[in-house]
């Protein structure tokens, strides 16, 4: 009997029933239905063997007792345990088959409710699949179409560069044959310049000539009532053929028109981006070039009737031609502009602008920097000067009405206000006529002078000998 019993307790049976109970408890919820039918039989048939074993350990602990030992204890604790074990056993079976049955009619319900449910994917995916071909088809005719619209833009896009092309050089022939007619022009008109001067020489020799035989004549006549008696010849009449300047007028009023306007797309842009690397405020930038307009203007025009009184005093002199005498000073200056001093009127200009109180500047630069732009304003406004009738800017003042006749607004301005805060260019005016508008700024508001309390006056400042170096590299 002891035997027995230590080989059931070496054997390990019932350890590795705890553990197969343990580890089935665990894996229950995740195994599979036959799976944990396969765990159960497994734990019956361990249960068994070790039933066997005990209850051959009870027949033999019987069999040791004796003949009527152990009656009792059988009688009232092994009787009454296989009895309940039988009838539960087959309670079990039946409520067992009842559940199998349940388990198959509930297996068979969710096996039709699966089978619903697949047939309704398969059709829900079937007229996803007829969606997606219809989808497709139209992103193919998409593709289609825009490939043909790709195809299109392309060759209107170089019939457009050919017709540019062509454009182009139809214009740029044009161009060719107007600078062509215009030299042809300029030649016509110095032809007929030089032959109205071989004409008026051609006057002027004869009426020399015939003054001559008229003296001759005086001096030959031998008494002095015939000298009396005679009448002298008259002098040849002036010709009133115009001259230089009237026949260039037009051309060169023009041109000066045009080069004001580009002074102003141009030299203006390019001198405020000068300015504005060391004077940050805009509006004191503009007022600078504004004031180096109307400056450069006075300047020039100063400088013009000074040269103009020189040349008619020195040709007022010796002059005695067909001509006016006014007519030959202006073909003279016409002709000789390069002895125009400009780099004088640019200092002029300079040590005006130092002066004014309007505008400032910082102390370590000058106003020299722009001194290219006020070079071609007093070239441009000496030529001016030349025209009949000569050519002049707008007077501007700060706080004036407004006038859409002279002046656009600048694109910072307020459009409703009706005075003018600052000008930014002058207007181009032919006596009453205004032939290029200017820029004006307006603001809503009273007009306040701009002082010059950023740097003071430029009494002591380079610009004397800026202008003196400059001149001397000029000349």
């Amino acid at each position: 009997m002891a035997d027995s019993l230590r080989r059931l307790i070496n054997n390990e049976t019932c350890r590795i029933l705890q553990e197969k109970l343990e580890n089935w408890y665990k894996d229950y919820h995740i195994n599979s239905c036959d799976q944990n039918l396969t765990r159960c039989c497994e734990i019956m048939e361990l249960n068994s063997m070790i039933q066997g074993q005990l209850f051959t350990i009870l027949n033999k602990t019987s069999q040791e007792g004796g003949h009527y030992a152990g009656v009792d204890t059988i009688k009232s604790r092994l009787l009454p345990w296989l009895g309940t074990c039988f009838s539960s056993h087959t309670c079990g079976s039946s409520s067992h088959l009842q559940e199998s049955r349940e388990k198959d009619r509930w297996m068979k319900e969710l096996a039709c409710t699966r089978d619903q449910e697949i047939h309704q994917l398969e059709k829900e995916l079937n007229s996803t699949r007829l969606q997606l071909s219809f989808v497709q088809q139209d992103l193919a005719e998409a593709q289609v179409a825009l490939e043909d619209t790709k195809a299109k833009s392309a060759t209107t896009l170089l019939a457009a560069e050919d017709e540019i092309v062509q454009l182009k050089a139809e214009l740029k022939a044009s161009r060719v044959k107007e600078e062509c007619a215009l030299k042809n022009l300029d030649r016509m008109s110095d032809y007929e310049q030089q032959l109205q001067t071989l004409k008026d020489e051609i006057a002027i020799l004869g009426a020399q000539k015939s003054l001559l035989q008229n003296r001759l004549a005086l001096s030959r006549s031998p008494s002095p009532r015939s000298i009396r008696s005679r009448s002298p010849s008259p002098l040849p009449k002036r010709s009133s053929s115009p001259g230089r300047a009237r026949l260039t007028n037009a051309s060169r009023h023009a041109r000066l028109v045009e080069r004001f306007s580009d002074i102003y797309a141009q030299e203006r842009l390019d001198a405020q981006s000068l300015l504005r690397s060391y004077v940050d405020d805009l509006e004191m930038v503009q007022r600078i070039i504004y004031t180096a307009v109307v400056e450069s203007f006075r300047a020039a025009k100063m400088a013009f009737r000074q040269f103009k009184m020189r040349v008619r005093k020195t040709l007022s002199l010796s002059y005695s031609g067909p001509e006016s005498l006014e007519d030959m000073v202006m073909d003279y200056i016409v002709r000789q502009e390069d002895l125009y001093d400009v780099q004088a009127s640019v200092c002029e200009v300079i040590r005006a602008m130092n002066i004014n109180p309007k505008i400032s500047f910082p102390p370590e630069t000058d106003f020299i920097m722009i001194s290219g732009l006020i070079r071609e304003l007093c070239r441009v406004a000496f030529s001016m000067q030349t025209l009949d009738p000569p050519l002049d800017i707008s007077f501007g003042t700060d706080g004036e009405l407004f006038s859409e006749y002279k002046y656009r607004r600048s694109y910072d301005s307020e459009f409703t206000a009706p005075l003018v805060a600052y000008h930014v260019w002058p207007a181009l005016m032919e006596e009453d006529t205004v032939l290029v508008k200017g820029e004006a700024v307006t603001r809503r508001g009273a007009v306040r002078s701009r002082s010059r309390s950023s740097s003071p006056l430029r009494s002591g400042s380079p610009s004397k000998w800026a202008c003196a170096e400059l001149r001397r590299s000029w000349l």
